[in-house]
């Protein structure tokens, strides 16, 4: 009973975290427009997608750090000298992270200029500035990958309290930000550094809570190579599903602004934006609920079925009216926002992704599932299966349909996703994951 109270009150802390910048995000979207331009608008969307999404360069240490902090971390660190690896492990992770951060920030400057001039349309008057925001976007890169490496340690130690205050006054600057630089400059460059040196900020922070709240990370700050094998071995199927799930969450806005304009990335990601945000519910639920997973498929798989399905029950009892509510009121409340032509031009699609959100959302709980189960290798293998169907309906649905073709192809992409993760997780059997055998058992990992 206590531990379903403090998994409760976990997420009502995680959803109030992802909601309070939603409600900004409504008022500061429609003045970032009227500031911007649609032109700059659409640009300033790529740019918070590509931020959001940059935490791919992780290539999986990310989750493989919070399952590893969740099953092996106890209070007595010091005193055991297994769990002083663990802490070296958590080090040589966050350093990894790190690094690879930096090296995809290296890739995306240099791809900077090719993007800004030749994939994407952007007016000849805008470009110049747009290759300043990427590689300001370039610049924030690793700041992301570190951040989420130290906010999985926090939601591994359940800090959910305390780092959602951190995560609501990041969502929050990450919309008032750059609408006070819109305002003051005008300058998409100066919109786009705002937003980079809130990751910046937001970075820190979260080094600092992890050394109020987890103080044994401090204790032994050596960083041990011969752990890199085993972390980017468990890794290594979230390393697939790191780059191509994302990239197939982001490409459809890339591609209307290749064969449409920037001007349609602003008509289609706004709703996409407003949708997609109804993700929280389910974000904030897996969140909590993936390190208590972690824990309870090693000791108590009963009690983990207990938990998927009752997480389950909970998002689609929560989104489901607002999903008949959204669909409904798509054009009416688009209109009301944003005025009368941006709804023509957006509520078709805002009422697609609405009924594609409350799908995927509900996948959310699978695949969570596999994952804690120690089976990222399914997810992995079914975006790989995905994504080469996915990109060219994509194409001929935007050629033939417009941004209503795009919202279609990402409704049926979601739609395959669910119901290949809900069949898996069914057969899914529980297996010890080579991190945790590796790292924290004295012994070898015992063959797959």
């Amino acid at each position: 009973m206590m531990e379903n109270r403090r998994l409760a009150r976990n997420a009502v802390w995680n959803l109030l975290s992802l909601a309070v910048p939603m409600l900004v995000a409504l008022g500061a979207i429609p003045a970032l427009i009227r500031t911007l331009g649609i032109d700059r608008f659409g640009i300033l969307t790529l740019a918070w997608m590509l931020i959001g999404y940059s935490s791919l360069f992780d290539l999986g240490l990310g989750r493989a750090l919070t399952k590893l902090v969740s099953e092996g971390f106890g209070e007595e660190i010091s005193t055991n000298p297994r769990r002083r690896d663990l802490v070296r492990a958590v080090w040589t992770a966050l350093v990894l992270m790190v690094v690879l951060g930096c090296a995809g920030a290296l890739i995306f400057a240099f791809a900077s200029t090719l993007l800004a001039t030749s994939a994407l349309k952007v007016p000849v008057a805008l470009r110049a500035e747009t290759v300043v925001s990427l590689h300001w976007i370039a610049a924030a890169i690793p700041l992301v990958t570190l951040t989420a490496g130290l906010r999985g340690i926090l939601e591994a130690r359940q800090h959910f309290g305390s780092l959602s205050i951190l995560r609501t006054a990041t969502g929050v600057l990450t919309f008032v930000g750059p609408l006070l630089a819109a305002r003051s400059s005008g300058m998409l460059s100066a919109v786009i550094f705002t937003i980079a040196a809130i990751r910046l900020l937001s970075a820190l922070a979260h080094f600092m809570l992890c050394a109020v709240l987890a103080p044994e990370l401090l204790s032994d700050r050596h960083v041990s190579w011969r752990e890199v094998r085993p972390l980017f071995r468990f890794g290594a199927w979230l390393t697939i599903s790191n780059l191509i799930s994302p990239l197939m969450v982001s490409i459809d806005r890339f591609l209307i602004g290749i064969f449409l304009s920037v001007a349609e990335v602003g008509y289609y990601a706004t709703p996409y934006e407003i949708v997609t945000k109804l993700q929280i519910i389910p974000s904030a639920l897996t969140g909590v609920l993936f390190p208590a997973l972690s824990a309870t498929l090693v000791s108590d798989r009963a009690r983990a079925r207990q938990l998927y399905t009752h997480g389950l029950a909970i998002t689609l009892a929560l989104l489901l009216p607002l999903t008949v509510v959204m669909v409904t009121f798509a054009h009416a409340g688009l209109a009301l926002w944003l005025g009368a032509d941006f709804a023509m031009h957006g509520y078709r699609v805002l009422q697609l992704l609405t009924i594609g959100v409350l799908i995927n959302a509900s996948a959310y709980l699978p695949a969570s599932f596999l994952h804690a189960a120690g089976r990222p290798d399914v997810t992995a293998k079914l975006h790989m299966i995905e994504f080469p169907l996915y990109v060219p309906l994509l194409c001929w649905l935007i050629r033939a349909f417009g941004i209503e073709g795009a919202a279609c192809a990402w409704v049926l992409r979601v739609t395959l996703d669910a119901a290949l993760l809900f069949w898996m997780a069914e057969r899914a059997v529980p297996k010890p994951t080579l991190v945790q055998w590796e790292i924290v058992n004295a012994g070898p990992a015992p063959s797959a």
